[in-house]
């Protein structure tokens, strides 16, 4: 919690609570459905809360917005963000149903008004969002063909309408023949820690 707050400094009171009490509730979790790697469990706010929250170092969702969370597994990045822009309405998608009810859970404990979670595949969502968010669940050719369609015609932000991706390493080759604009952050201008010094935000601007 340190490093988050040191990072996020003007967090309020219920959003301290909200995160404190996530790294318990996931170890509950993770006990009976293995929803995040185990060795990262003692890292839990590095390498799960902040890596999720460097999309918010790249942009920040205006109150109102609609967002789309594929592939999130156990809630990541969708349930950190929800909780740091309580306005912003999340929409949390897995394939596995195990993994959507820890989302349900989690979401229910915290009381989080602004979250909801679907056992589904990603290209069966049928509604337009502001912006599309996931974590490295494939390669970004073959996510762009899942999200066909499902971005928002109308841009709210001065960051138009599309994919805010965490992804790692080299992304040169898997980014060179898409045919929309790209732009790459590294997330070690944000934050400092040794895990993140391979580790990018992905923004595909997908509306004119």
């Amino acid at each position: 919690m340190k490093l988050l707050q040191h990072y996020f400094p003007d967090l309020s009171e219920v959003q301290i609570q909200q995160f404190s009490a996530l790294e318990s509730l996931y170890v509950h979790w993770n006990a009976q459905i293995n929803v995040i790697s185990r060795k990262d469990t003692e890292h839990f706010y590095e390498r799960h809360v902040l890596h999720s929250l460097a999309i918010a170092k790249v942009h920040s969702f205006l109150p109102g917005s609609q967002i789309l969370d594929i592939g999130t597994g156990g809630g990541f990045p969708g349930i950190p963000l929800a909780i740091l822009f309580p306005d912003v309405q999340f929409h949390l998608v897995d394939s596995i149903g195990k993994k959507i009810k820890v989302v349900q859970e989690v979401a229910s404990s915290l009381g989080m008004q602004n979250v909801t979670a679907s056992h589904a595949r990603a290209e069966t969502i049928k509604d337009r969002y502001d912006f599309i968010i996931s974590r490295a669940v494939t390669q970004m050719p073959v996510f762009l063909t899942w999200v066909k369609g499902k971005s928002a015609k109308k841009n709210l932000h001065s960051l138009k309408n599309g994919v805010l991706y965490l992804k790692g390493g080299d992304l040169t080759e898997e980014l060179s023949g898409l045919k929309y604009p790209v732009k790459e952050f590294s997330i070690s201008d944000f934050f400092k820690e040794e895990f993140f010094e391979t580790k990018k935000v992905v923004y595909v601007q997908l509306v004119p």
